[in-house]
């Protein structure tokens, strides 16, 4: 399936679809991929006293060459690419109490400045302390016009969580920006993968998702 991002309303996206990049006719030139979670509620005491777990999932990409190859990672650790067209806002360690509808980390992505040698961006997330992802209330992925504070227009969200699939996992593929002849599509994956940290999980993208 293949949208075009021409509606004022984001498009709720499924697992394995695909938007072209455009609005109104024109390229995109600046998205960014915002995510959204919540922290875990526990109850204690026979149930009578809720406690909050602090929950810290780490938003990460990769990107890679026409011939699969790595060309740089961008995440908590290293917030900016080297072409200076990917900035990460920085590592969440919490998670919300509710849902504010607020992004806690935001990859922000120039498209005119990334590196021609870039012919995918892979997006994926850890959950740093091993926290289940099935237990994890709500992991909320939007893409949109604008900058980490100022959202011009959503185009597509997608929920992770809420899914069988992703109980007993602690690390997904959220999907990738792919370079198409004149333009870039972004394409939903939403896969668990097997992986507990980030060189793990950049090791089966090259396997399997390249």
């Amino acid at each position: 399936m293949s949208i075009s991002l021409n509606k004022k309303t984001g498009i709720n996206l499924s697992k394995g679809s695909s938007i072209s990049l455009v609005k109104d006719e024109k390229l995109l030139e600046k998205v960014c991929i915002g995510l959204n979670w919540g922290s875990i509620k526990k109850k204690a005491l026979f149930g009578l006293i809720k406690q909050t777990e602090p929950v810290d999932l780490d938003g990460s990409l990769t990107t890679f060459s026409k011939d699969k190859k790595k060309i740089y990672t961008v995440y908590y650790q290293n917030l900016i690419s080297p072409d200076r067209a990917i900035k990460h806002s920085g590592d969440d360690r919490e998670g919300d109490d509710a849902d504010d509808d607020l992004d806690n980390e935001v990859m922000t992505i120039d498209l005119k400045k990334i590196d021609p040698n870039v012919e995918q961006i892979i997006f994926y997330l850890n959950s740093y302390k091993g926290q289940d992802f099935g237990d994890i209330p709500y992991i909320k992925v939007r893409i949109y016009e604008g900058t980490p504070t100022q959202v011009n227009e959503v185009f597509a969200t997608f929920n992770l969580a809420g899914d069988a699939t992703f109980k007993g996992n602690v690390s997904m593929i959220m999907g990738k920006l792919v370079r198409t002849k004149n333009n870039w599509d972004f394409q939903t994956i939403g896969d668990p993968v097997k992986a507990f940290r980030i060189q793990e999980t950049i090791d089966l993208i090259e396997k399997k998702y390249v």
